[in-house]
């Protein structure tokens, strides 16, 4: 299994990505072609994909933000069970994060994750592909070490139509373990930042980051 970086939609492994996303993704989490074209040749935005015998098979996006030493996972796909893609992705996702941190001058403090809580969303199926089953992706991402932010948590459609995602957590992956809160102004900046491509924000998500604002900090709670 080979990891690739996509950097351009003419790459031939990012029809077959875009294609693999709509099949896996409800709409509003998926972004148009077209607008895929500036993401990916954004030095900061790492698009991977998991290429076995000439398919994509599985891939994540994810950012590393230099200033506040943190990274974003935007999403991880696997699409089909028994080759290991999930752990492939998520070691060389780990590798590739902790290098750049470390031309950095740091060591990575952590990184943010959307998850949807299936205990409040049950209509998503995700393709029918049981490893993306949101129970089990929770699950993972518990495994892995990440907690939730004790926040009413909604997020702006990527469809750019003003509407708020909701039945989602925000969580954050600390690498010091015993970490069991987050900056508020981190976490407002962070979001501020993520959503600035999307030019028509619902008035919910704006709330949301007000009250965010309001705060010195937010708790992580298990996930």
């Amino acid at each position: 299994m080979e990891y690739k970086r996509i950097t351009s939609i003419d790459d031939s492994n990012f029809k077959k990505l875009h294609d693999l996303m709509g099949e896996i993704f409800p709409p509003q989490e998926v972004l148009e072609y077209s607008l895929w074209k500036e993401p990916l040749e954004d030095p900061g935005i790492r698009v991977f994909v998991a290429v076995e015998e000439n398919q994509v098979v599985g891939a994540t996006e994810y950012r590393y933000y230099k200033d506040w030493n943190i990274a974003m996972t935007d999403f991880t796909i696997i699409s089909r069970p028994g080759l290991g893609i999930g752990h492939f992705l998520a070691q060389n996702r780990s590798r590739d994060l902790k290098g750049l941190a470390k031309e950095n001058g740091k060591e990575l403090s952590g990184m943010f994750a959307e998850i949807y809580d299936p205990y409040r969303v049950e209509h998503h199926e995700f393709g029918g592909v049981k490893v993306m089953d949101p129970y089990v992706r929770r699950e993972v991402l518990s495994h892995l070490g990440y907690k939730r932010l004790d926040l009413k948590y909604v997020h702006p459609s990527w469809e750019n139509d003003g509407k708020a995602v909701e039945g989602l957590d925000l969580c954050f992956m600390p690498m010091e373990e015993s970490t069991n809160e987050i900056s508020a102004s981190l976490t407002a900046e962070f979001l501020t930042t993520y959503y600035s491509v999307l030019s028509n924000k619902p008035q919910e998500w704006l709330a949301m980051i007000e009250e965010i604002k309001s705060k010195n900090s937010i708790a992580l709670l298990p996930l």
